[in-house]
């Protein structure tokens, strides 16, 4: 009984104390001081919690560390991720070394024309779009190596067995992990960096008769063909890369001879020109075309063309006007790449050709387009820039930025070519802001994609998208059931 007078008094003594408290103004504004803290309280506790850095140490991310340092020792800042790419994260996945690490054994595989797939993975590793939880990833880079695979009779990448260790690499990662299943591999990224990409074949023909494999078709390739129009092997959705070019090498040649230094070469060409075009397979390699150039201007004394290999090439290109970069089996040329990056303006001549990162490189600016069927007409061509707005052209042609986005570095650098790989990557989700990407338009969701609402503005690409993980926004990414699965997503 006297407990319930006590507690009676207590509740009484509270109910007075609250009405007298509500009238006093020093009470209200305890309230909303306490009310203030909690609320900055729970904000920076989120913050925090978002940005807080991965307990995984970034320097062991393989089982076994690869002689070619493909991780660098940096740290994963995620501080400027969310200004660059609206924090697109990317997972790589730690494949057993058949896939890529046991390539490395020749020293061609990171330095050779097709090594942007060693350069890219290189390059991810110690990148801010790198996470080291797979449940946060928007995409999924799978690393691995395919144009390594020299052959012994004349030392060109054989990729025969490409098809066969990306099927490997695809039912290991199934079967490893469950983020194939739930997408079908839409978020999945692969590299194709050879002659004609996602068909994994050096012949068009073949390649255009057996197209993109099956199970490739859901996923994004990085491919160093493009062409406009329609072709089997982009029947895939795909970004055309930069062939590789080493950067150090680049560097090297413009300490010598620097990109706005005397050219006195009009006309230059350095490769294979076929007197007689149809070798053993029955096929016409370049379709005549530089055989057609060999011949109409082999002794023109305004062209400096060459038909044999010489190691200092690239010297050949610092100090030429214009380099002719005609098509060989596929479009795509390394002779685009180097003529960029050390100034001279590169003449294409390969019809329906799709250019790498036209957003980032002004291609119709520093370039100059000429049919194949119009070689005959090649030197009035020349001639006409060159006394017209050749000037303007080497101007746009040496701006820095131009030839650092054709160049693959071993860390993702500002405006590089894995630089605008992300960018690509980034737009494909909607989420990359215009100052970084070009564009200007951000939705509402972009804007807030820090407080949880980016989802509202994302291509869904796949039920394995972060926002399907989740069950919702992106600010509720982390969660996954192993009970999910990809029908009945």
């Amino acid at each position: 009984m006297e407990t319930k007078k006590k507690k009676a008094s207590f509740h009484a003594e509270m109910k007075l104390f609250r009405s007298n408290s509500s009238k006093n103004p020093r009470y209200k504004c305890f309230k909303h001081a306490i009310i203030l803290s909690i609320s900055l309280y729970f904000l920076s506790s989120f913050i925090i919690t978002r940005h807080k850095p991965s307990a995984i140490s970034t320097t062991t991310i393989s089982r076994s560390k690869p002689s070619l340092a493909l991780m660098a020792e940096n740290p994963l800042d995620s501080s400027a991720l969310d200004l660059k790419f609206n924090g697109m994260r990317i997972y790589v996945y730690d494949l057993p070394a058949r896939f890529n690490r046991d390539w490395l054994r020749s020293e061609r595989c990171s330095s050779h024309l097709f090594a942007a797939e060693v350069a890219i993975h290189r390059a991810l590793m110690s990148s801010e779009a790198r996470t080291l939880e797979a449940r946060q990833a928007d995409f999924f880079f799978v690393p691995v190596y395919v144009s390594c695979n020299f052959s012994e009779v004349n030392g060109f990448p054989a990729i025969g067995h490409a098809r066969s260790l990306i099927a490997a690499a695809i039912e290991y990662v199934s079967s490893q992990f469950p983020f194939w299943n739930l997408s079908r591999g839409s978020d999945h990224v692969f590299v194709a960096s050879h002659d004609f990409g996602s068909c994994f074949h050096t012949m068009e023909d073949r390649a255009k008769s057996e197209g993109v494999p099956e199970f490739l078709r859901n996923s994004i390739i990085l491919q160093t063909f493009g062409v406009k129009g329609e072709h089997p092997c982009q029947e895939v959705e795909h970004v055309v890369v930069p062939p590789y070019i080493s950067a150090e090498s680049v560097h090297a040649t413009l300490k010598s001879s620097p990109v706005n230094g005397r050219r006195d070469i009009f006309a230059f060409f350095r490769g294979k020109m076929e007197v007689h075009p149809k070798n053993v397979s029955g096929r016409f390699y370049s379709k005549r075309v530089r055989t057609a150039i060999l011949r109409r201007y082999g002794k023109d004394g305004r062209f400096y063309l060459r038909r044999h290999r010489f190691g200092g090439y690239q010297s050949e290109i610092a100090r030429a006007k214009f380099c002719l970069c005609p098509l060989g089996w596929a479009p795509w040329s390394p002779r685009l790449v180097e003529s960029v990056a050390l100034g001279c303006v590169p003449v294409i001549i390969a019809d329906g050709i799709l250019l790498p990162f036209p957003d980032a490189v002004p291609w119709a600016d520093i370039s100059l387009t000429v049919a194949e069927a119009d070689v005959d007409k090649l030197g009035g061509v020349l001639e006409h820039v060159a006394a017209t707005n050749l000037t303007a052209m080497q101007r746009n042609l040496w701006d820095p930025r131009v030839r650092k986005a054709l160049l693959f570095g071993d860390t993702v650098g500002e405006g590089d070519a894995t630089w605008q790989v992300l960018v690509a990557l980034s737009r494909k989700l909607g989420v990359c802001a215009p100052q970084y990407c070009g564009g200007i338009a951000r939705t509402v969701g972009s804007i807030f994609g820090g407080i949880g609402l980016a989802g509202t503005s994302r291509r869904l690409r796949g039920p394995s998208s972060a926002f399907a993980r989740s069950g919702g926004p992106r600010g509720a990414r982390g969660w996954w059931s192993p009970s999910r699965s990809a029908a009945s997503l």
